[in-house]
């Protein structure tokens, strides 16, 4: 840190509790049971080396893309995250400004502290994705497809590892709810909703185990399918075989995600599971990864084995806590100006350049 300006993910990270109460910042950060995943996210990433190619001019770089046929600026968009008003007021308003200041996209949660209209409304231009879990009240679930279609959003992003609530020690603690003053902005007016006080547990997985349906199968994948003309990106997935039944459903996508280690503690590391479901998917469907981003390295190592793509999590949320747009918009710049400059030392001027021979894993 350059006189308490960060100059890096993990400088807004150590500055994040200065500006969170204690619950959320639990909530931010927190994994589920021992939090083994949550780390792993981290240390799958560091056990990758980079091979870099020498004697190529690397004179001028791009960074754009496409993801799902739209142009992206940068092949770093932001993974869907609940409650954001939590960390600045402005919440995931704030974060839609920054993800189209820089030409990328943003995935917004059903569980947001502002509406889906409200987000939609930052930019004609913005390219949005909506997530989605399906509830119990398939009418409910219904209504938030129709209304993030009609609002502009340019995919739907199925969360699929959520059939319940992971155990999550730090919010049944701290017996997480939100604050008086906020809401669950997509349902507030739609249904009697909200996140229950629960004494000697986490509200969050009150609300769970009331409203997400634990039944949720491929059936529910091909009726969203039946909804909507929107491509759908499937995330939560761990396993080729799983991967190949998305893509025989239909799903344009595939998300590979452990929940950001919230999920089932001790499941794969993203970036582990990510070559086999690669192998496995081919040119059927694109493959994008979430999970322990923090480095331009990382993203390059994740595009080197085969994602088109990465979505960015926490740090967001430390942005936001620390600056609000400001600080999203930052996070977002030192990223990509990191993949900049590690693409130029791997010899990739493109996108493109980038292949699974700048990538080795060293045997122990």
């Amino acid at each position: 840190m350059t006189n308490n300006k960060p100059i890096n993910l993990f400088d807004y990270e150590a500055l994040a509790p200065e500006y969170l109460s204690p619950m959320a910042l639990d909530y931010y950060a927190g994994g589920a049971w021992d939090e083994v995943t949550l780390r792993d996210n981290r240390t799958a990433f560091e056990a990758l080396k980079l091979c870099p190619r020498m004697l190529v001019d690397v004179s001028q770089r791009d960074l754009s893309t496409e993801i799902l046929g739209e142009p992206v600026a940068m092949p770093i968009m932001i993974a869907p995250m609940a409650f954001q008003c939590l960390a600045h007021p402005e919440g995931e308003i704030a974060t839609a400004k920054a993800a189209s200041a820089w030409g990328t996209v943003m995935v917004l949660s059903t569980m947001s502290t502002k509406s889906l209209e409200e987000v939609a409304q930052i930019s004609q231009e913005t390219n949005q994705w909506f997530q989605l879990y399906i509830h119990r009240d398939r009418n409910l679930t219904r209504a938030l497809v129709e209304r993030a279609e009609a609002a502009g959003f340019k995919a739907l992003c199925l969360t699929v590892d959520a059939p319940m609530l992971g155990c999550r020690e730090r919010d049944r603690l701290n017996q997480f709810t939100l604050p008086p003053n906020m809401e669950l902005a997509n349902l507030a007016t739609m249904a009697d909703l909200e996140i229950p006080k629960t004494a000697g547990e986490s509200g969050l997985l009150s609300y769970f185990a009331q409203q997400i349906d634990p039944g949720v199968t491929w059936w529910d994948v091909e009726w969203l399918h039946s909804l909507t003309s929107l491509p759908i990106a499937i995330k939560g997935i761990l396993r080729a075989d799983d991967a190949l039944r998305a893509v025989e459903y239909g799903a344009k996508a595939v998300i590979v995600s452990n929940h950001g280690g919230r999920q089932l503690d001790g499941a794969i590391a993203t970036i582990d599971a990510l070559p086999e479901i690669v192998a496995a998917v081919g040119e059927q469907a694109e493959v994008l990864i979430d999970g322990g981003i923090r480095r331009g390295t990382d993203v390059l190592k994740a595009l080197a084995l085969g994602a088109k793509g990465v979505l960015l999590g926490r740090p967001v949320l430390w942005g936001l806590a620390v600056a609000g747009e400001a600080g999203v918009h930052q996070v977002l710049e030192l990223l990509r100006n990191e993949l900049d400059v590690a693409m130029g030392l791997s010899g990739c001027a493109t996108i493109q350049d980038i292949d699974s021979s700048l990538v080795k894993r060293l045997l122990t």
